[in-house]
């Protein structure tokens, strides 16, 4: 019991330390490692938010590229039509990632198993065809362009070193908000939800409702997510919110270890690495290796990355 105090307070040491450290990675970071790192923690807040559904909840997602869609897609236009503030344009991106999730999860999350992951990537492909179609909002398979630069104030967030510290401090904001959330009751119930349904309907919980607001909640932080993605490339296209996207998001939460914000962070790194840095060094062989990657990691990690060094980092 005594070792727990010390070792929650060696947890926060080092948590500083790895933000002290990402907070000033631009001061010395070239451009495209800083855009590389500032793209991983877009995909780790997307991961994140997945993880509230898979590892929290027992909802395994083949959709939920679609709220990252919806979110990037209206702060992008917003942005165009109506305001650059920064602020705006991510309230907007999250209170759209909620209000699509808030319509799919109230159909899905009355579907159990496989059927509710096939229902999710229904759900998610007929949002990638309207994405598509809507060629007025979306721009169709063009994608949304021309999103200007948005600002904080008067501090216009145009230079790559600006959007990364944006990017940086909404990430580490929503991370915060979801551990606490994880940790509070309602995140107990979520898990007693995941580990026995029956035995907690049966003790008196709302299962439905309780599953329906764990959707709009991880919707929310996936549609922050897309909007941080509009700022950061300043382009949106379909397949930001596709199927690509939404099988990326759950590899990166397997991977890393379900159940764990850490853990997804820490696949979100090594799947953008592996696509974007490694792939490319490979002839475009990136998916293979990601691939192989997961394969492995299912075969011979089944508690993911976190899971295998707990051991170690509580020694």
């Amino acid at each position: 019991m005594s070792s727990t105090p010390a070792l929650n307070r060696r947890s926060l040491a080092w948590a500083a330390i790895l933000l002290a450290t990402l907070a000033v990675a631009p001061l010395w970071l070239p451009s495209y490692p800083l855009v590389t790192l500032t793209r991983i923690l877009v995909f780790a807040l997307l991961a994140v938010s997945l993880d509230v559904l898979v590892g929290y909840t027992g909802l395994p997602s083949l959709g939920h590229g679609a709220y990252f869609g919806a979110g990037a897609y209206a702060a992008g236009w917003v942005a165009i039509h109506m305001t650059q503030s920064a602020t705006l344009t991510l309230l907007v991106a999250s209170a759209s990632g909620a209000a699509a999730a808030a319509i799919a999860g109230s159909v899905a999350v009355r579907a159990q198993g496989v059927f509710f992951l096939m229902l999710t990537l229904a759900l998610g492909e007929m949002a990638h065809q309207l994405a598509e179609s809507w060629q007025e909002v979306t721009g169709g398979s063009n994608g949304l362009y021309g999103i200007p630069a948005v600002h904080l104030g008067t501090i216009v967030l145009l230079s790559a070193r600006a959007v990364y510290w944006w990017v940086l401090s909404t990430f580490v904001s929503g991370v915060a908000v979801l551990g606490c959330v994880a940790a509070s009751p309602f995140g107990e119930t979520l898990r007693g939800i995941r580990d026995n349904e029956g035995r907690m309907r049966a003790l008196g919980y709302r299962v439905y409702h309780y599953k329906l607001a764990a959707f709009i909640l991880s919707g929310a932080f996936a549609g922050m997510a897309g909007g941080l993605l509009a700022t950061h490339q300043r382009l949106v296209t379909p397949a930001d919110g596709g199927l690509g996207t939404s099988t990326l998001a759950l590899f990166a939460v397997i991977i890393g270890g379900e159940a764990s914000l850490s853990g997804a962070c820490l696949g979100a790194a090594l799947v953008v690495l592996i696509r974007d840095s490694l792939g490319a060094s490979l002839g475009g062989r990136g998916p293979l290796v990601l691939g192989v990657v997961f394969v492995a990691v299912v075969y011979l990690l089944p508690s993911g990355l976190a899971g295998a060094l707990r051991p170690a980092w509580r020694r």
